[in-house]
């Protein structure tokens, strides 16, 4: 079990407060309150937006119940019956079917995101932060340790800012800094070096899609107006996401695969 497990643990073994579940309900409960006098308290431009996102999350609300409503009801439907007898049982249900929007949405929504992310290396040996950050010792004897070095491949914006080295948490080696990738399209069966434009995903961790740390399985977002590719409406196509199939930090280069 993890060091700050330690509430989930007491919990498991002795169980919770006799009033703690009657306590949540009344924070729930006093949570509107609040917000309504919050609201009053503000003044200004804080109020419009407050009150702009007040206004989105109840219409939000409202549909969501109406989904809830509309899910069980019998519509009927416009078709024609065919010609011929119909069984007295059956007369009642002549013409009904059954509504089922708001699972036939998710279901859409899964299928969307799936499709999303259908990538040539689905799963990706997850990289710790012990591997990817170097502890750097600062200070007069070296006893505070803040600081983190990044030992892999990042990518670096032309528009980055440097902080002063005093200040700077996690310092990103010039000489490991990359600006182009080299990107095979699976269709063509042709290689392209392309400038990137940043990086999408990195599976390991949320901190280093961050700081643009590039390892296997990262998504990246290329330039390909070089390639002159247009879409169907005849727009030129400018950024594509691409997944890196190999280990840039051992390679010297990134090498990655175009998601079509």
């Amino acid at each position: 079990m993890q060091q700050n497990e330690y509430i989930e643990l007491h919990r498991k073994r002795y169980g919770y407060h006799l009033d703690y579940h009657e306590k949540k309900e009344k924070e729930g409960r006093s949570k509107f309150s609040r917000m309504f006098k919050e609201g009053k308290k503000m003044i200004g431009l804080k109020v419009k937006l407050y009150y702009k996102q007040r206004y989105a999350e109840k219409i939000q609300m409202k549909k969501t119940i109406k989904m809830h409503e509309k899910r069980n009801t019998k519509q009927k439907n416009d078709e024609k019956t065919l010609q011929g007898a119909v069984p007295a049982y059956l007369l009642d249900r002549e013409g009904q079917s059954r509504a089922k929007i708001l699972s036939n949405m998710i279901k859409q929504k899964r299928k969307e995101k799936v499709g999303k992310w259908e990538v040539p290396l689905p799963k990706v040996c997850a990289q710790g932060e012990t591997e990817i950050l170097k502890v750097i010792r600062s200070g007069k004897r070296k006893k505070k340790a803040w600081k983190r070095m990044v030992t892999k491949v990042c990518f670096v914006g032309d528009d980055f800012t440097r902080k002063p080295p005093k200040y700077e948490r996690f310092i990103r080696p010039m000489g490991l800094c990359f600006k182009k990738a080299h990107v095979t399209h699976p269709e063509l069966k042709a290689t392209f070096c392309l400038p990137i434009l940043g990086v999408k995903k990195n599976p390991s961790s949320l901190l280093y899609t961050t700081l643009g740390v590039i390892t296997k399985g990262t998504v990246i977002e290329v330039n390909m107006s070089e390639l002159g590719l247009v879409t169907q409406g005849g727009k030129a196509i400018w950024g594509k996401y691409t997944q890196v199939t190999n280990n840039p930090e051992n390679d010297g280069c990134i090498n990655t695969v175009l998601l079509v």
